[in-house]
């Protein structure tokens, strides 16, 4: 494929993504949230592994698209519900960017490894779906572990558990990549404590 047929999914992505009713604010602006969250992915992958395929940088550009059309309250509101909207979104990211890169083109090949790394499949095994999980990571250290800890703040053991799990997903690349981030005072506390640093 050329650069031409990457820049068109990618724009058909954030076409996608800007249709979010819901509002995220950052820096002062209003932001389809979705949308801000794919720009996230996408930026925290180039800085984090500047050689990824086109393959692996549709995948993290599109990990969320249209996220909104499947709320977490259509699931029942227990383990079980969680488990299974988690496991149906990770097909509908899939199937939806696979639409997008059919009508752009790509091969079933193409299209069928981006799904594999939408799906975080064989994670710890194959390298670009550790990069993958490297980067959902780091978005999420950086750009939502702050208002997560907000809202638990009453809780420091579950948000412990959270930073455990979260780091246990990751690769030694990915660890090292996380200690650079800028963090509240707050949340670095908390780090250190969950991981005995």
């Amino acid at each position: 494929m050329t650069s031409n047929s990457l820049s068109s999914v990618l724009a058909a992505i954030d076409e996608e993504n800007s249709k979010d009713p819901n509002a995220e604010i950052f820096e002062g602006k209003s932001f389809p949230k979705e949308l801000l969250y794919s720009e996230r992915m996408y930026k925290r992958l180039l800085e984090f592994h500047p050689s990824a395929s086109e393959e692996l940088t549709i995948a993290a550009r599109a990990q969320h698209i249209c996220r909104w059309k499947l709320p977490r309250e259509s699931y029942p509101m227990n383990r079980v519900g969680y488990l299974l909207w988690r496991e149906e979104l990770k097909k509908f990211h899939s199937k939806t960017t696979a639409t997008i890169l059919e009508n752009n083109g790509y091969t079933t090949e193409f299209i069928n490894r981006v799904s594999f790394l939408i799906e975080k499949k064989a994670i710890k095994k194959d390298a670009e779906s550790q990069v993958m999980e490297d980067t959902i990571c780091l978005v999420f250290l950086e750009y939502y572990l702050e208002p997560f800890v907000e809202k638990h703040i009453s809780d420091a053991d579950k948000l412990k558990n959270i930073i455990v799990k979260t780091w246990n997903k990751m690769s030694d690349n990915g660890h090292a990549e996380a200690l650079k981030i800028s963090y509240t005072n707050r949340s670095l506390q908390l780090i250190k404590e969950a991981l005995g640093l």
